[in-house]
Parts: C-alpha cells; structure tokens; sequence
C-alpha cells in the first residue's frame, strides 16, 4: 500500500509551496517504477481556496481527506495579525488540526509552523519557520525551542521546515527517511534539485558583510569531501583556504550555519549512510573509508545522530543484498 499523503490548503496559501508536497512525493518510485505516495489536497469544505497571489486554486478533497492520511502536510500560510498578536487561531482551523489523528506524521513547511503552535502541538519540542519571523515565534511560543539556524526540524511524529525550498529539502529528508537515500537521490534528480543541501538556514539569513567578504569556503569544502578518509584538522582546512584558523571558522559558520568540525562531523556522517545502503562493505571498511577511527567511533556517531546502529540501519535502509555484511 502506498503512503498517503494529504496536503491542507487554507485561505492566503502560497502557490509555489503548496505544489512542493506534490512535486518531491509523486517522484519517488520503488523499482518497477510504481509511485511510493499518493497526494492529495485539501481545504475545508473542499471549497476553492483562495491564495497569496491574486488567483485561486480548487482542490479535489475536503478535511476528511485528513483522517485517513499517513502524513499531513500544511502548506505555507503566512500568520495574519491575529494570530501574530494572540497566538490563538480560528476555531475551525483549530478544530481541524485537533482531529489529526495520534498516529499521523503532521508536517508544517514555512511559517505554517505558527499554525501547528498555536494548536498546542509544537509543546515542549524544538522546531523552526522562516528566519525573518523566528523572533516573533519565540516570544509568541516560549514553550516552543526555536532553531532559526536550520533547514528542518525532524522530533519523529511532527516535523517542521524553514522558508521556502527548504520544504523541498523536507519532503527529500522524509523520502530518505521511508524509503533510503537511493529513492531520495533519485526523486530529488527528477525535480532538479539537491538531495542534500550543506548547512542550513543561518547561510540564508541577512548579515552585514564583512570587508573580505569575496572569499568563501566552498572550495575547501569541496576538498575536504575528497578526504573524507584522511584525517583532516581545522587546521589542515584553514590552510587550504588560506586563511588564519580564526578568519576561517567565522566565515565558515556564517556560510553553512555550523562550524567546520561539526560539518566535517555530518559529511563523514552522511557518507556512511550512503555505503551502508548501496554496499556491502564491512562496518569496518565503511569506518575506514569515512574517517572514522575504528568501527567503534562509527557506530557511536549512528546511535547519538541516528538512533540506530550501522547495522540496524543498513537492514532497514540497504539494498537487497546489503544487510548481511555487518562486521
């Protein structure tokens, strides 16, 4: 059976995020070419909905299309005065969010993340929304921990995405998530976009530039994921830009949002997960190949970032074939 997906549309959506959901899920297919996910939108009532733009759009479902989705998504919606001054929302928007089923994995992309707080959800989790409006969202939620620095937030059942494309980069995660990093990489091929972007929202966010602002860190970036084998220092990375250890790591963290090490860290990372599923290297060979002191140190990494062992997720995530070589 397919994963259902129903997409919300309320009043004032925006037309390009409303089509992202669509876009990502419709093209990832399992290897005889059939799709994983069927989409669906819906508004209340199945009324037209009117959106951002001076069109309007009509939609084939109403709200029951919620009640037997897998995965609801809600597609952006800027927050009006109100909500933005009382942090309460309309009662039936309230009243539709509330009768999202326990076990549905709820999505919000954007500032629609105002929505899923003013509805209680978001209590006690972290979660993020466009970096012009974090501050409002933090002071509206204070129950709400707000990271204004990343792309997405995953908490397992409720996901929430920042501005724009970065649903597009939630929709591949969640791919990637259900499915493995080969249908997410090929889903993310067909719609011409990245399957993973490197940092996050913070490389996004306005700054005063700095004087040598012409200088960037993407070619060493680029080289040190040449060598993810070797070992590689702040230092060694510094260099090869040739800039001062300081100057570098600034510069660094303001164009991917984390600082060198940690990005190091997530490369390495993600690169594990990529041989996990697509070979049947030995745990040993993967640690080897991605920097990893020794197996141990690999596994360590899986189980504090993904909550698995390499093992545990090459069963879950390789390909056939795959899930034999764990040593």
């Amino acid at each position: 059976m397919t994963h259902r997906v129903a997409v919300l549309a309320l009043d004032g959506v925006l037309p390009l995020d409303l089509g992202i959901p669509a876009r990502v899920f419709n093209e990832a297919r399992a290897p005889d070419g059939s799709r994983l996910y069927t989409v669906g939108t819906c508004s209340i009532g199945g009324r037209p909905v009117r959106t951002h733009e001076d069109f309007q759009i009509v939609v084939e479902h109403d709200e029951s299309l919620l009640r037997t989705a897998d995965t609801v998504v809600i597609a952006t919606l800027e927050p009006t005065p109100e909500l933005l001054a009382t942090g309460t929302l309309p009662g039936d928007v309230s009243t539709l969010l509330k009768s999202i089923g326990p076990r549905t994995r709820i999505v919000s992309l954007c500032t629609s993340a105002f929505l899923l707080a003013a509805a209680g959800l978001l209590d006690g989790l972290r979660a993020t929304t466009h970096w012009t409006l974090c501050d409002a969202f933090a002071g509206l939620f204070p129950g709400v921990e707000v990271d204004p620095n990343v792309l997405f937030v995953d908490n397992g059942h409720i996901l929430t995405s920042a501005g724009g494309a970065a649903g597009i980069d939630l929709c591949l995660h969640l791919v990637r998530q259900d499915h493995g990093a080969s249908v997410a990489a090929a889903a993310a091929r067909r719609v011409v976009a990245a399957p993973w972007r490197e940092g996050g929202q913070a490389q996004f966010i306005e700054h005063v530039v700095p004087p040598d602002a012409d200088r960037s860190t993407s070619a060493t970036r680029e080289w040190a994921v040449r060598r993810l084998a070797e070992l590689i220092t702040l230092e060694d990375m510094a260099r090869h830009a040739h800039m001062s250890v300081r100057t570098f790591t600034r510069r660094f963290r303001q164009e991917t949002g984390v600082s060198p090490l940690k990005w190091l860290s997530q490369r390495r990372l993600a690169h594990a997960r990529q041989l996990l599923e697509s070979t049947d290297l030995p745990v040993a060979r993967i640690a080897g190949a991605c920097g990893f002191s020794d197996p141990v140190a690999l596994r360590r990494q899986f189980h504090t970032y993904v909550g698995l062992s390499p093992a545990a997720y090459r069963r879950a995530h390789g390909a056939p074939g795959t899930a034999a070589a764990v040593r």
